[in-house]
């Protein structure tokens, strides 16, 4: 079979030109992100009223000192990427997102860290304590949290303070009764209550190499004596009076061991 390869040649030319036209075109016609400014930028913070511990003002100032601030600048030199990066380097920072619009629009998203005690240590440490069982730093959060003091090391508070803040703020009458915990040199645990001028001692936590069997063994050993305290509270102090005993002894299965407040 003969083959016309000037023929063959030509059409493969038109081809290939008709391809250069076709992506010149596009070009063409595509939005040039260097010349298009950004006009608009939104911080949506979605936790801001529940958390507190970051706002628009300070995530734009972030931003600014880090020259990422997106407004006035072309689209084109605008890092989504950058931005959520230097965001989540933020020790209150959980998520951030960012994306761009045609329109010359970007969207800013972020979530918090949420804190479930505050630890202010006999050593002078005072910090947070995340649901995620990880140090946050002292800030102006005033959200009324749990305050754990007394003798506690940030491994103890990661490890121990966490678990059992996270049981007692998982319960409602819990999160609104117990407002203290404290940490004695033998690491038993007693509680402050909000109302009732006594002091409650649960014992010491059960302790564990295994993270996750620690976890669990420490949640249901604060369950465990809540549920008793709720009972001795619906059962005993009802009837005998909130005031009547100073001291509340949890620390035995088998007894509650009670010390009577002082006349004098």
């Amino acid at each position: 079979m003969h083959i016309n390869w000037r023929k063959t040649v030509t059409v493969m030319l038109d081809v290939v030109l008709g391809a250069y036209v076709i992506a010149g075109l596009t070009a063409f016609n595509k939005p040039d992100d260097t010349a298009r400014i950004c006009t608009k930028v939104s911080i949506d913070i979605q936790d801001e009223t529940t958390n507190g511990f970051i706002n628009t003002r300070e995530i734009k100032a972030r931003l600014e000192r880090s020259k990422l601030y997106p407004l006035g600048k072309p689209m084109g030199y605008v890092s989504s990427r950058a931005i959520e990066e230097t965001l989540r380097r933020s020790p209150f920072v959980k998520t951030a997102e960012c994306y761009k619009t045609q329109d010359g629009h970007v969207h800013i998203t972020l979530t918090q860290r949420t804190p479930i005690v505050r630890i202010k240590a006999s050593n002078g440490d005072d910090y947070y304590i995340d649901d995620n069982n990880q140090i946050m730093p002292n800030s102006h959060y005033t959200s009324d949290l749990i305050i754990a003091t007394g003798n506690i090391n940030k491994w103890f508070a990661e490890n121990y303070v966490s678990v059992l803040a996270s049981t007692l703020m998982a319960s409602n009458l819990w999160r609104n009764q117990i407002e203290q915990v404290n940490i004695l040199p033998d690491r038993s645990v007693e509680l402050i209550p909000r109302v009732g001028n006594h002091i409650v001692n649960i014992g010491t936590m059960p302790e564990s190499r295994n993270k996750a069997e620690r976890s669990k063994l420490i949640a249901q050993f604060t369950q465990n004596k809540m549920d008793r305290l709720e009972k001795f509270y619906k059962y005993g102090l009802s009837q005998a009076g909130w005031n009547k005993y100073s001291y509340i002894n949890l620390e035995f299965d088998n007894q509650i061991i009670c010390k009577k407040r002082s006349l004098n």
